[in-house]
C-alpha cells in the first residue's frame, strides 16, 4: 500500500470522526449562565456558503469537498448557545470557487433581510478562503445596514485534526453581537484579527494567518476579555444593487513583458462585454501594444478600469508614453486607487448598475 493512500484513509476516518465530536461540543457549555434567559441573548444569523470551513475528506473523489450543512458547522462550536441565539440559513454549499455574482446577490439579499429584523444583532456568512474577500466587498457594498455583516472562514477543513472553523466561527459570532462592530460595515474574522472588506486579501495558500490587510492591518482583534477594535475603515460606500438584478460581465486581464492586445481584442469579439479590468504595472502602465487595443474598447463605450500588480499603493497617472497612465487617463480610463484587480471588478460591476459614465465611475472609485 502506498504512503499516499494510507494519508487517504487517514483523511477519510477523519470525516467520521468528526461527526462524533461535533456530536460532543453541542453538549459541552448547553447550560445558559445563571440569571440569563435564553431568549434574552442577542440572535446571530449564519448564512452558510460551503467551502473548507464545510469540508470533509471525500475518499471516492480523492480530495476536500463541501459537505457539512450550517448546522453542523455550529453543531461543532461548545458553547453557543450561552453567548447568543444561532439561526441557520443554508444559501449554498459550494466551494467558493465556484462562488458567482448570482450567489453573491443571493447572500446580500439574504444578510439584509436578516439584518432587518429588530432581533437580530448581525449575520455570519460562512465561506470558502479562495474567493471570500470579493463577497465580503461586495456584501460591504449592498447590504447597508449599520449591523455587522461578518465573513468568516477556515484554511482546514472540517474533518482535520487541527481544524480551524469551529474556532474561526466562535470568532466571528462574538465580533457579530459585539457593540463595538455596529458601523463597521462587512468585517472579515479569521485567526483572531478582525479586517475590513474592502482592505482584506488571502496572502498564503495554506497558512491560517492568511488574511491581511497589506499597508492597512487589522481594524481589531478578537481576544479572551472581548472584541477589540484600533481603528475604523473610512473608505466605505454603499451602492444600491437590486437582488435581481443582472450585474453584467467585466473582465480582468494583466500586463506582462511582451504583453499585446489580443487577449483583449478577442473578448471584445464576443460582445456583451459591459466593462473591462487591468491589472497594470507599477502605478498604472503597461505594454503599447495592450494599450491599442484598449483604445479600441475604450472607443466602444465600454468601461476600462486600471489596477496594478503590485500589493500595496495607488494606480496614478504619473508617466508619459503610449500606454502609461498619462495616455491611459487621455482615453477615458478610470484608476482603480489601491484596489487589486478581483476588487475592482466587485465595484465596477456595482457601479455599473449606476452608470456607465466613466467620470461618474472614477467619482466612485475615488471615494
Amino acid at each position: 500500500m502506498s504512503e499516499t493512500r494510507v494519508h487517504r484513509r487517514e483523511r477519510g476516518g477523519w470525516a467520521a470522526a468528526w461527526m462524533v465530536l461535533a456530536g460532543l461540543a453541542a453538549g459541552l457549555g448547553s447550560s445558559i449562565p445563571a440569571g440569563v434567559a435564553a431568549q434574552d441573548l442577542p440572535t446571530v444569523v449564519i448564512l452558510s456558503t460551503g467551502g473548507t470551513i464545510a469540508s470533509v475528506y471525500d475518499d471516492a473523489a480523492g480530495g476536500f469537498a463541501p459537505a457539512l450543512t450550517g448546522e453542523q458547522l455550529v453543531q461543532a462550536v461548545p458553547g453557543l448557545d450561552t453567548i447568543a441565539r444561532v439561526e441557520v440559513v443554508q444559501v449554498a454549499n459550494v466551494a467558493s470557487t465556484n462562488m458567482t455574482p448570482a450567489l453573491w446577490l443571493a447572500v446580500s439579499a439574504a444578510a439584509r433581510d436578516m439584518l432587518a429584523r429588530p432581533d437580530v444583532a448581525g449575520v455570519v456568512v460562512t465561506h470558502g478562503t479562495d474567493t471570500l474577500e470579493e463577497t465580503a466587498y461586495f456584501l460591504d457594498l449592498t447590504v447597508g445596514s449599520d449591523k455587522p455583516a461578518i465573513v468568516v472562514g477556515a484554511q482546514r477543513a472540517a474533518s482535520e485534526p487541527d481544524a480551524d472553523g469551529p474556532g474561526n466561527l466562535r470568532d466571528a459570532i462574538l465580533t457579530a453581537i459585539a457593540p463595538a462592530s455596529r458601523g463597521m460595515g462587512t468585517l472579515v474574522v479569521l485567526n483572531g484579527e478582525i479586517h475590513a472588506a474592502r482592505e482584506v486579501t488571502k496572502t498564503h495558500t495554506l497558512n491560517v494567518d492568511t488574511f491581511k490587510s497589506p499597508g492597512f492591518g487589522a481594524l481589531g482583534f478578537v481576544e479572551p476579555d472581548g472584541v477589540r477594535y484600533y481603528r475604523a475603515p473610512l473608505r466605505r460606500q454603499h451602492l444600491e444593487v437590486a437582488p435581481g438584478a443582472r450585474l453584467g460581465r467585466v473582465e480582468i486581464v494583466t500586463n506582462y513583458a511582451g504583453a499585446d492586445g489580443r487577449v483583449v481584442r478577442g473578448v471584445l469579439a464576443q460582445g456583451g462585454l459591459d466593462g473591462l479590468v487591468v491589472e497594470a504595472s507599477g502605478v498604472g502602465n503597461l505594454a503599447s501594444d495592450l494599450f491599442d487595443a484598449l483604445e479600441e474598447v475604450r472607443a466602444a463605450g465600454i468601461p476600462v478600469v486600471i489596477t496594478t500588480r503590485v500589493h500595496t499603493g495607488r494606480t496614478l497617472p504619473l508617466y508619459a508614453g503610449r500606454g502609461s497612465g498619462v495616455t491611459l487617463r487621455e482615453i477615458g480610463c478610470v484608476f482603480a486607487d489601491n484596489l487589486p484587480p478581483h476588487k475592482a471588478r466587485v465595484l465596477l460591476l456595482a457601479a455599473l448598475q449606476r452608470t456607465s459614465d466613466p467620470a461618474e465611475i472614477q467619482a466612485i472609485f475615488a471615494r
